[in-house]
């Protein structure tokens, strides 16, 4: 139980990354670029990919709606990194703090399983061409992706909930440029049980199940690939999921370095980067990545 003098916190301080104001100027440049390049190539992809009948396709219907999570996930995090660079305001409210914890909790949780919905869609189209008509129907695609926003809303929730049973005492800082649930969860002054059970139970039934779909996936399409004769007709196969492998790489790599490896820093403060990876930069990467390795995609541009 938090201290009978503990006042409590109405406000937390995020660190941010540098004082210098040379580097404010540079980080402000760089995230504003960011940002900008973020918003045009998700709304370009997402329009193209509505107004082209050669993208009506299951795999670019995952597509267009990674790219929405995308622009969610980075009007969250990145105008705030914005204003606290430019104007040195590190201080959030609480509730601003609540209401990032839910958006980010549902949007990372959901870019989570359409991931895995596009690498099952590729092992489907790879592995069992034949029925890849059948398998991945309009309705299948629909379900999935319903699905995969529900999971995202069911762990926005469930972080909410136990982000409220937290009790903070005067000025906690956080280590990072957002309400981060776990750096929350450790900065506490009450029982902080539920809030764990809840993070716990959200990363092993939602994170794990998503990420042993991408690499069971993956193993059957190498597998497949790697069976194929001609050498022609192995590197047509993987330049299907060449792009989504970039995806997925540079996301769960980023997630994985924060969050699973060890760290004998406990401020965790060396993670900030790897935050910025999948928060800023890996939204902004995805649409430039379809559209540079993507034939169909090209083609849609030019026809456009």
């Amino acid at each position: 139980m938090p201290g009978s003098n503990c006042t409590r916190a109405t406000e937390f301080s995020l660190a941010g990354f540098s004082e210098d104001p040379a580097t404010q100027v540079t980080l402000f440049l760089l995230f504003l670029l960011t940002y900008l390049v973020t918003i045009l190539g998700n709304l370009g992809m997402i329009t193209l990919i509505r107004a082209s009948p050669l993208l009506h396709s299951p795999m670019y219907y995952f597509l267009g709606n990674l790219a929405f999570v995308n622009l969610c996930t980075s009007a969250t995090i990145t105008p705030r990194i914005l204003v606290g660079v430019l104007l040195g305001k590190k201080g959030m409210a609480y509730a601003g703090c609540m209401a990032q914890v839910f958006t980010f909790g549902l949007f990372l949780v959901t870019e989570c399983f359409l991931l895995a919905a596009m690498a099952y869609d590729r092992y489907v189209a790879i592995c069992h061409p034949l029925l890849y008509a059948l398998v991945m129907s309009p309705e299948c695609c629909s379900r999935l992706v319903t699905g995969s926003y529900l999971l995202g809303l069911a762990n926005g929730m469930g972080q909410t909930l136990g982000m409220s049973s937290l009790f903070f005492c005067g000025s906690s800082t956080i280590p990072l440029f957002f309400c981060d649930i776990s750096l929350l969860i450790s900065l506490s002054t009450s029982d902080t049980t539920l809030s764990l059970l809840i993070l716990r139970t959200s990363s092993s039934l939602l994170g794990i199940p998503s990420m042993l779909v991408v690499l069971v996936s993956y193993a059957a399409i190498i597998s497949t690939i790697l069976s194929i004769s001609s050498a022609e007709g192995r590197c047509k196969a993987f330049s299907t999921c060449a792009s989504h492998l970039i995806t997925i790489s540079t996301f769960y790599g980023a997630l994985i370095f924060m969050y699973l490896i060890p760290r004998l820093d406990t401020s965790r403060g060396g993670d900030k980067w790897a935050a910025v990876l999948y928060t800023a930069v890996t939204p902004m990467l995805n649409p430039l990545i379809y559209s540079l390795r993507n034939q169909e995609v090209k083609e849609a541009w030019r026809r456009l």
